[in-house]
Order: C-alpha cells, then sequence, then structure tokens
C-alpha cells in the first residue's frame, strides 16, 4: 500500500519552516504532493506559477516521490485527486493549534477518508512566517536564516533592496 499524503500551502513565499516540514514529510510518505493554493481573495507578492517553481527548486534534492503543482478550491479535493489518505501540516507554536484543528477538523467532516498529520517545525524555524519573511526583506534585512537560499534571492529580486535606516 502506498501511503500518499498532500502539504498544501499558499507559500508566498516558501520558507525553512516549510522546507523543513515538507523534508521530514518526505520521510514518512512514499509520495508528497506540495499544493500551492491559489486564493483569489489573496494579493500574493509572488504569483501562483513563480511559488510553484520556487518550491520545486527548494525541494528538488528530496527525491522524485515530491511532486509540487498548484491548485484551487478545498483541500480534501485535492487530497482525493491525488488519492492521498493524509494531509500533512505544519505547526509552529501553541498559537498555531487552534486554527489548525478547526480546519482539520472541518476536512474531516468533508473527507473522513482523509486524516491530518500535524508535524512540528524545527525549534529554529518555530518564529518563521511567510509574512514576516516578507517584512524583513522588504526593510532589507537578512532573510537568510528564514528563507532557503533560492527564496531570498527572489524576495531581494522582486522587492528590491531598501537601505536599513
Amino acid at each position: 500500500m502506498t501511503r500518499l499524503a498532500v502539504f498544501p500551502g499558499s507559500f508566498d513565499p516558501m520558507t525553512n519552516a516549510h522546507l523543513d516540514v515538507a523534508r521530514r514529510a518526505s520521510g514518512l510518505f512514499d509520495r508528497l504532493v506540495i499544493g500551492v493554493l491559489h486564493n483569489p481573495k489573496k494579493q500574493p507578492l509572488f504569483e501562483i506559477d513563480e511559488r510553484v517553481e520556487l518550491i520545486r527548486r527548494c525541494v528538488g534534492d528530496l527525491g522524485d516521490h515530491v511532486a509540487v503543482e498548484a491548485f484551487e478550491g478545498l483541500t480534501v479535493d485535492f487530497a482525493r485527486r491525488h488519492g492521498a489518505a493524509f494531509i500533512v501540516r505544519g505547526l509552529r507554536a501553541v498559537s498555531d493549534f487552534e486554527a489548525e484543528l478547526q480546519m482539520a477538523l472541518t476536512n474531516r467532516k468533508l473527507a473522513p477518508e482523509v486524516d491530518t498529520a500535524f508535524l512540528m517545525t524545527a525549534l529554529e524555524y518555530g518564529y518563521v512566517s511567510s509574512s514576516l519573511a516578507k517584512e524583513v526583506a522588504r526593510f532589507g534585512g537578512d532573510v537568510s536564516a528564514m528563507v532557503p537560499t533560492v527564496v531570498a534571492g527572489a524576495l531581494a529580486e522582486r522587492l528590491g533592496a531598501r537601505p536599513r535606516v
């Protein structure tokens, strides 16, 4: 039996916390599909195709059993399309748990055959979020500990280097 999981998110952009979860999930499942959500209600810094390409470059060393693709709609529908029995979600801190629990229970109600697997990020990434990385980069701060090198380059290119005040 093949253990297949999806790891959904907006990943705008992918952080080292996301990459840590993806790396560990890739060791737990026979196939991992990283789903990059297109949410029409949000104004992302990077377009969906840019996010997919950045993530592919970040996870290229994880193996052929890891794929990246864009999706719209419900995560459980994305999981079903792939025949996934698991949705992987990362937790950074206790503050993430309440919203993630609500989402997991909703997904379970919508798709009882799909379960959620929570993975804690590594301690050194517990503070990292995409929003924080963008904010630091926007003001010219060093994001090298927050995002993969390829993402740091993309942030610098997109936002331009601003001098520190």
